[in-house]
């Protein structure tokens, strides 16, 4: 969840309307908690995932002829009978848990089915691809494997997208359950710390996982991401002279320069979606067609998507875009949600664990 109510179609790329429209049978909303909660002192992260769960579980409850609020196969099998919408919770970033096993228990008992073990920042027992404030980038300490063994246990899916390359090694070396990369790219096309090597992808297979190919521009395609950095490096240095001024707001300084940043990203043109087809084409010969799905961050990415993509209804383009390079209907099926519902079938769909 990471928008206030109220967008219309003019904004964002998923609200009830337009995944009503999309055809989309089953979705992961991800409770998302920022980089910025777990600097709070005391942490903010974990009553910031208790929120955004409520909000998702609020939702789901204000939409019972339309949603369901889902945890297994199963769900999304009588979603599709009944014509509703299936939503699981994942929550993104392991400082969620704020170093607690027992509060690892409590999401899953709230519904939470995945949890990416970091998001940009690393945390005390896993580390990130990015690593912001100066975060950890290494591997899984003994207590990250504890959070992988209880993951297994109680059967919750482990979440590899946004880890580093140590941690992501160190998961597929712990997990014994096939793992997922909910929103992540080939790296050997875009680049990118947070897309994946062909290593990696060959990794997941063997583990029998499923990496979800995200849509973000900056990810797909190195000369958009590297005109991004240019402009933003531009208006950094702009800010920056404009703060050195006497008597210079700085607080009102830091909002414009944003707000031109954002302006003269969203002024670039953006990679074709054909691009985005080239990930999952790859990923799909490198790891497997069973192997490939969608992981399209949307609402997550600032409106940063390929051209000829606008939201989730224009999924159906890239159906046509797979079918185009010769892949089979059921193909196509596998990459648009069957592959994920058999790893759903495998970890989710297990009887309760004990307490």
């Amino acid at each position: 969840m990471r928008h206030q109510p109220g967008y219309g179609k003019d904004r964002g790329e998923t609200d009830l309307p337009r995944l009503l429209e999309s055809g989309v049978t089953a979705q992961f909303l991800a409770a998302y908690v920022d980089a910025r909660y777990a600097q709070m002192r005391p942490d903010g992260s974990w009553d910031r995932a208790e929120a955004e769960i409520d909000t998702i579980h609020a939702f789901v409850r204000r939409h019972p002829d339309r949603l369901i609020a889902a945890t297994t196969s199963r769900d999304v099998l009588r979603a599709k009978r009944e014509g509703k919408v299936a939503v699981f919770i994942g929550v993104e970033g392991g400082h969620a848990i704020e170093n607690s096993l027992a509060r690892l228990d409590t999401l899953y008992a709230q519904g939470a089915r995945y949890l990416t073990l970091t998001w940009n920042n690393g945390n005390d027992w896993a580390g990130s691809s990015i690593g912001v404030n100066g975060t950890r980038t290494g591997g899984l300490t003994n207590f990250g494997k504890a959070v992988v063994h209880e993951m297994n246990r109680l059967g919750m899916l482990v979440d590899v997208s946004h880890v580093s390359d140590s941690t992501f090694y160190d998961v597929i070396a712990t997990s014994t359950d096939p793992v997922i990369a909910s929103h992540s790219s080939a790296r050997a096309l875009g680049g990118h710390p947070r897309d994946m090597t062909d290593d990696m992808l060959r990794a997941v297979a063997r583990n029998g996982g499923v990496v979800n190919v995200n849509f973000f521009a900056v990810f797909l395609d190195q000369k958009f991401a590297a005109a991004t950095d240019s402009v933003k490096a531009q208006v950094a240095d702009q800010a920056a002279e404009a703060a050195r001024r006497p008597g210079a707001d700085t607080a009102r300084l830091r909002a414009e320069y944003e707000r031109k940043s954002a302006e003269l990203v969203h002024a670039l043109p953006r990679p074709p979606l054909s691009m985005l087809i080239d990930h999952i084409d790859h990923v799909a010969r490198v790891a497997g067609v069973d192997h490939v799905g969608l992981g399209s961050d949307f609402d997550g990415v600032d409106g940063l998507l390929p051209a000829g993509l606008r939201d989730v209804t224009d999924l159906p383009r890239i159906a046509q875009g797979l079918l185009d390079r010769g892949y089979t209907d059921a193909d196509v099926t596998k990459m648009l949600g069957g592959n994920m519902l058999r790893v759903i079938e495998i970890v989710l769909d297990r009887k309760p664990a004990s307490p």
